[in-house]
């Protein structure tokens, strides 16, 4: 058999055992906010997120989440690309990935990796809350070993809208039994020849039903002060042993300055408590959620935070409804 052939013969036995049918979500959170301090509180929603994921091939696929109907994204200087979260193509072939589109600036530690729905305002860093970390760039991974990858991407830059200023960011992560890593290095040009250096820690440890999180980021303009111009550090436990809800708690402290678009300059101490509660006994599609938090120097507010977080999977129903029918 020639080559040629060979390669059919084997795309073919591939697609057979790849689904295209894509998985499209969407995803949505509201709440009550009350601030204990001054007495304010507002209902209020994030809006609605659409997920759509699957394969063009057996080694293409594509991954989206785009903001639609939020109130952050409504004003004349919005675009529609600006509601894009993440938008990627990726091509994988034997221990490598390549992906091509928009998507978030590799920057090692898990409260900044973690999805803006499953985040509470007051209790997550200013870094996580005003970085732009969503840019459009290229991006390539090396998978050595089973559960670690290394990564390398040039994007956007964060810090410039420029022509010509660009991100680099390399990043390892890895996964244990008992332990998760994701660090990172990272240059990000604000002006000509001129770079933000960035070094990230993130470290995730398991001990039985807990799980710590603890995170060490820090970002400077010099390398002489690296670490006292602009960091972050966060610790919070948190115990999951029971299927209906987990229950955390978490302390940051950190030091903003004006390498980032910032609402506050100076140092900030942010704390607080929560618990998640899954009432469906089948699945998590839908959460509740209270939380208690205070910072000292950005709104220096004690604020309690409750709602509900619901994700339709449109995908599921739809295959649910046409087995329905069948049967």
């Amino acid at each position: 058999m020639a080559i040629s052939s060979v390669s059919r013969a084997q795309e073919a036995k591939d697609s057979a055992a790849v689904d295209y049918i894509p998985e499209i979500s969407l995803d949505t959170r509201l709440g009550f906010n009350q601030c204990l301090t001054d007495k304010s509180g507002r209902f209020y929603s994030d809006g609605i997120y659409l997920n759509i994921d699957g394969n063009i091939s057996p080694h293409f696929s594509y991954s989206s989440n785009i903001r639609i109907f939020s109130p952050d994204y409504l004003g004349e200087d919005v675009t529609t690309l600006d509601a894009i979260n993440w938008l990627l193509i990726t091509y994988e072939i034997g221990d490598f990935s390549f992906s091509a589109g928009k998507d978030g600036v590799y920057v090692g530690g898990f409260e900044y990796d973690a999805n803006e729905i499953d985040t509470y305002f007051d209790m997550s860093s200013l870094f996580y809350n005003y970085f732009e970390c969503w840019q459009w760039g290229v991006s390539a991974a090396w998978y050595p070993a089973e559960g670690q990858s290394l990564m390398l991407q040039i994007n956007n830059s964060p810090l410039s809208f420029e022509e010509n200023h660009f991100g680099y960011n390399l990043a390892w992560r890895g996964e244990w039994d008992c332990y998760e890593s994701y660090w990172s290095a990272n240059l990000w040009q604000y002006d000509r020849g001129k770079y933000v250096k960035s070094l990230n820690f993130g470290n995730m440890f398991y001990v039985g039903d807990f799980s710590i999180l603890a995170d060490y980021m820090t970002r400077s303009t010099s390398l002489s002060t690296l670490f006292s111009e602009d960091f972050t550090a966060v610790l919070q436990p948190a115990y999951e042993g029971v299927e209906w809800g987990r229950f955390f708690a978490k302390v940051g402290y950190e030091r903003g300055s004006e390498i980032i678009d910032y609402e506050f300059v100076g140092d900030n101490l942010y704390y607080g408590v929560g618990a998640e509660f899954f009432p469906l006994k089948e699945n998590k599609d839908i959460r509740l959620h209270a939380t208690w938090s205070h910072n000292t120097q950005y709104s220096g507010c004690h604020q309690i935070n409750v709602g509900l977080t619901w994700k339709m999977d449109l995908t599921k129903a739809v295959k649910h409804i046409l087995n329905h029918h069948k049967d």
